[in-house]
């Protein structure tokens, strides 16, 4: 039982024989994703038109995803983008072909659209024979969405990148749209009559498995072990101090040591374990700091665009790089503590919740975007962080401790991680993640079809 193996909270380094290996699992499940999917049974089917003067359908685009009917349609990494175009014309027309091609591209504020995803099927070409368009025709179509593009990043250099997500938030300043567009070509001097369906995209990316103990906590419901009893289950940063006045009168130096489970990458709708050990000369300070809502720890989105966007180190400025915040830890007194509480030191165990509608991480050129697991000045009753007037702005205090985390679409299969939060625990409030700090407050008006323009 892991909860027997936590008892002493020392070093452990045998792996327990009965762990399912998640690795493997993991394995299975990468390869099984390499085999194209169909997003056809049981799911929806979307269709477009263009209609004559009178209503009636000429040119119909018919899609298959995992929405329904009346949705975007929706597909996954691996699935198979299929349908069919339907022409029904009552009379002749002469036509240079019927196109269908899928494509992706990322649109930045006041630029044109940057397609990274282009392949396109010929539905009918004139002939000898069929030298024009009448009556009714079917055609059917099916794309493979490849997992990775290649693109180019500079006029030298060209490399493979993953599929990114569809990006349609409200005032961002990049979009990324994936669309299925139907031409028929028209001769010389006529325009080209397209149907077009946008469809929204979500690429499969999984967290790197947890220690061997963990799991086994998880799969028993055990309680928690810390960094002593499981040192490969967690990342324990350097500790820092806490300095700064207790009531405008009394200086106070606190010992803080975060502690963040590993490896960090989470899943979105998982919780992040986390815990945090204070010591101190002044019991009361401890008390302070330690209260609920005092610890500022944050999970913070960065979105990066521009040419630098995939460059760890690159050079960030306010019209190239926007932060926003996307959840907040929450702690309550670890029961590793037991009743005895030690004068001079306060253990607590805490998670930061990675709700489900997040986005994932994801790097692309010219537009990335990474999560960042954020320290700052505590907020507490009648303390006033060194370095900060009574009146500052938290919002603007200084970080004291950041770690790049990595955020995924999907949990490992079969492991299930469980909230250790206390029943009835009062946990922080929901954050709007279409806000974003540092982004336009005027928004273009030609985005707006970004946000509500998708077929029906």
């Amino acid at each position: 039982m892991a909860t027997e193996i936590a008892k002493s909270q020392g070093q452990v380094h045998d792996e327990p024989d009965d762990l399912p290996s998640y690795a493997r699992v993991r394995e299975q499940q990468q390869q099984q994703q390499s085999t194209p999917v169909p997003a056809t049974s049981g799911f929806g089917e979307h269709q477009r038109s263009l209609e004559t003067a009178k209503g009636k359908k000429w040119l119909t685009q018919f899609v298959k995803s995992r929405a329904n009917n009346n949705s975007l349609p929706i597909f996954l990494e691996g699935d198979i983008v299929s349908g069919r175009v339907e022409l029904n014309l009552d009379k002749a027309e002469s036509s240079k072909g019927l196109t269908v091609t899928i494509q992706g591209g990322t649109t930045f504020v006041g630029q044109e659209e940057e397609v990274f995803l282009m392949e396109e099927q010929t539905l009918w070409t004139p002939s000898g024979k069929e030298s024009k368009l009448s009556g009714n025709h079917s055609w059917s179509f099916k794309f493979v969405l490849p997992k990775e593009v290649t693109v180019k990043e500079s006029e030298t250099k060209k490399e493979s990148f993953r599929l990114p997500p569809s990006w349609t938030e409200r005032a961002s300043p990049a979009y990324i749209d994936y669309k299925i567009i139907v031409t028929l070509k028209r001769g010389f001097m006529r325009v080209n009559q397209t149907v077009v369906t946008n469809f929204g995209f979500h690429p499969t990316t999984l967290p790197d498995p947890p220690s061997p103990l963990r799991c086994l906590t998880y799969s028993e419901g055990s309680p928690l072990i810390g960094p002593e009893g499981d040192p490969e289950g967690w990342k324990v940063f350097p500790q820092i101090k806490i300095k700064g006045t207790l009531f405008g009168t009394k200086e106070v130096e606190v010992n803080c040591t975060l502690a963040v489970a590993t490896p960090l990458s989470y899943a979105v709708g998982s919780p992040m374990p986390l815990m945090v050990t204070f010591t101190g000369e002044d019991p009361y300070a401890l008390d302070v700091l330690t209260k609920p809502g005092a610890i500022q720890l944050k999970l913070r989105r960065s979105m990066a665009t521009g040419s630098e966007a995939t460059d760890d180190n690159g050079v960030r400025r306010t019209d190239n790089y926007f932060q926003e915040e996307s959840g907040m830890a929450y702690f309550w007194p670890s029961p590793s503590q037991g009743g005895a509480m030690e004068v001079n030191k306060r253990v607590l165990q805490g998670e930061l919740e990675v709700v489900k509608g997040l986005k994932p991480s994801f790097k692309f050129p010219k537009f990335t975007v990474r999560y960042s697991l954020d320290l700052l000045p505590f907020i507490a009753p009648g303390f006033v962080p060194a370095g900060v007037t009574p009146n500052g702005d938290p919002g603007k205090r200084t970080v004291l401790l950041t770690e790049w985390v990595v955020i995924t679409t999907k949990q490992i299969p079969g492991l299930v991680p469980q909230s250790y939060a206390p029943p009835g625990y009062e946990k922080p409030q929901g954050v709007d993640y279409n806000k974003s700090l540092g982004l336009l407050e005027n928004g273009n008006q030609r985005f707006l079809g970004h946000t509500h323009g998708y077929a029906r």
